[in-house]
C-alpha cells in the first residue's frame, strides 16, 4: 500500500455524505491501509476515506505519541459526548495552509465496525476524541471550517485556495 493524493477544496466530493459500509472486505482493508499510509506521510492524526475520493464511511485515527496505533473505523457514530469541551487547533490537508481553533467534546463514545467486521463501542479522549469527531464531519460532507462563522470560513477558504 502507499500514500495517495488528497482531494483539495472545492472538490464536490468533500461536501457529499459518504455511503455506509455493508461489510469489511479486502477492498475496504486496502482502502484503510492506503489511508494509514497517507495519514503517516502527512503526518496527521486522522483521515477519512472521502479525502482520498473514496465515498465510504471509513476513517482512521492515530493520536498516539509513538504512532502505529491506528484505529480503523467503519460507519462511526458518536453515541455519547462529554459536556466538557476541549479546544484544539484543527487543520485539513484538503485546505492547505490554514487552521482554526475549535471546541469539541473532550471525550466521546463511538460505535463502529472494526477490521474484523465486529461492531464495537470505544471511548476516545483528548486528541483522539477531537480527531474522531473531525473525521465523522468529513464523512458527513463537512470540513472543520464549516463549524466557524461564515466570515471566518470564507476568509480561511480564500487563504487556502491561494496557498494550495
Amino acid at each position: 500500500m502507499s500514500p495517495r493524493p488528497i482531494l483539495r477544496w472545492p472538490d464536490k466530493r468533500l461536501r457529499m455524505q459518504a455511503a455506509p459500509v455493508e461489510a469489511i472486505t479486502d477492498e475496504v482493508r486496502r482502502i484503510w491501509d492506503d489511508m494509514i499510509d497517507t495519514m503517516e506521510a502527512m503526518p496527521g492524526v486522522g483521515l477519512a476515506a472521502p479525502q482520498l475520493g473514496e465515498m465510504l464511511r471509513l476513517a482512521v485515527v492515530d493520536a498516539s505519541e509513538t504512532r502505529g496505533q491506528a484505529v480503523r473505523l467503519a460507519n462511526p457514530e458518536v453515541l455519547h459526548a462529554s459536556v466538557k469541551l476541549r479546544d484544539h487547533e484543527e487543520a485539513s490537508p484538503c485546505l492547505p495552509g490554514v487552521s482554526a481553533k475549535l471546541s469539541r467534546p473532550r471525550a466521546v463514545t463511538v460505535r463502529f465496525m472494526d477490521e474484523t467486521g465486529a461492531t464495537r463501542e470505544q471511548d476516545f479522549v483528548g486528541l483522539w476524541a477531537t480527531s474522531v469527531q473531525h473525521q465523522i464531519d468529513h464523512l458527513d460532507g463537512k470540513l472543520f471550517v464549516h463549524r466557524l462563522s461564515k466570515t471566518k470560513r470564507d476568509m480561511l477558504i480564500r487563504k487556502a485556495l491561494k496557498h494550495g
